[in-house]
């Protein structure tokens, strides 16, 4: 769910996303991912109001963890599941448990995310963590090595919740600021909507707000970015940019399986529960188009990257080609 950054406007997002959220041929409504809602927000409200009675070193994770399921549940609903009434699927991600992330922004963020043929770009990716060599050039040396630093997944799990939230929200100042894209109004909604849960874990659970925001929300953001720290890597060929995490039957059905990244690149309409057995169809192609960009787990992402660069910040090309039409 990271956002680095959300230099896109309204249409370009949902023109991007139109074809992912396509209801056609689909169930009306899909009872796994609804078993989801309500395991995540049940158990949040649960896990929430055991902070009085539970030692904080119980509640804290599972909220953790909880608050990491909603932003599954979230992308899930930015693809048009779990119903086919967007309406009803909005009104299914809108609560912010973390707190810092406005739905509406995720959404039209992750939609050009999915514009493929600009995977890893520095400025047309939000998602990207690459940099382009004349930005790189105007950082601070401390900014430089607060972001190689995040180069290794130790760095992108320990710094990377407190960089991608400060940026995000240095970004969308600005935004305000300007109104872009009715920025404004989109956060008046959020904000709103804080308002309960915020009331719920203050007055009803008796919870200071800085041990949820440090101890739940701030780690279930570090959580996710475990999925998506090798999940891309700039190369020339598009289905090369997306990285396969096998085998991950701990953390993927956190990340509802967006571990198997290439097929959910390749078939975002397709819900959740379908991916495993998906993939395993498709598992020959999809290793060959991705040109073998496969972990067996994310312990082998750790391996490799806990401490080594996954590579280097600047993007190779300083921005990523654009096709001929």
């Amino acid at each position: 769910m990271t956002l680095n950054h959300l230099a896109v406007t309204t249409t370009e997002a949902d023109a991007a996303g139109a074809g992912a959220a396509r209801h056609t041929g689909r169930v009306a409504v899909e009872l796994p991912t609804l078993l989801i809602a309500l395991v995540t927000y049940g158990g949040w409200l649960a896990i929430t109001f055991a902070y009085s009675h539970w030692p904080l070193a119980i509640v804290a994770p599972i909220a953790a963890v909880l608050i990491t399921l909603q932003g599954s549940l979230q992308h899930e609903i930015v693809h048009g599941h779990p119903t086919r009434w967007d309406g009803v699927n909005r009104l299914i991600a809108i609560v912010p448990l973390s707190l810092w992330l406005p739905f509406e922004r995720y959404r039209q963020s992750h939609r050009a995310h999915h514009i493929d043929e600009r995977i890893t770009d520095p400025l047309d990716d939000p998602e990207s963590y690459y940099w382009t060599p004349q930005d790189w050039a105007r950082l601070k040396p401390v900014t430089r090595v607060i972001v190689q630093l995040q180069q290794t997944l130790a760095g992108r799990v320990t710094i990377g919740a407190f960089w991608a939230i400060g940026r995000f929200l240095s970004a969308e100042s600005r935004a305000v600021i300007r109104n872009q894209d009715g920025v404004r109004a989109v956060w008046l909604e959020h904000l709103l909507w804080c308002i309960p849960v915020i009331v719920w874990v203050k007055i009803v659970c008796g919870m200071p707000l800085s041990i949820y925001v440090l101890a739940m929300a701030i780690p279930g953001t570090s959580l996710t970015l475990i999925r998506s720290f090798a999940e891309h890597r700039a190369r020339p060929q598009v289905r090369a940019r997306i990285a396969i995490v096998e085998g991950s039957w701990i953390l993927g059905p956190l990340y509802l399986f967006n571990n198997l990244h290439a097929l959910h690149h390749e078939a975002p309409a397709i819900p959740w529960y379908e991916y495993p057995a998906r993939y395993r169809l498709n598992r020959e192609r999809l290793i060959a188009e991705n040109g073998g960009l496969v972990y067996r787990t994310y312990f082998d992402v750790a391996r490799r990257f806990l401490f080594r660069p996954h590579d280097t910040p600047r993007h190779p090309s300083g921005r990523v080609p654009v096709l001929p039409a």
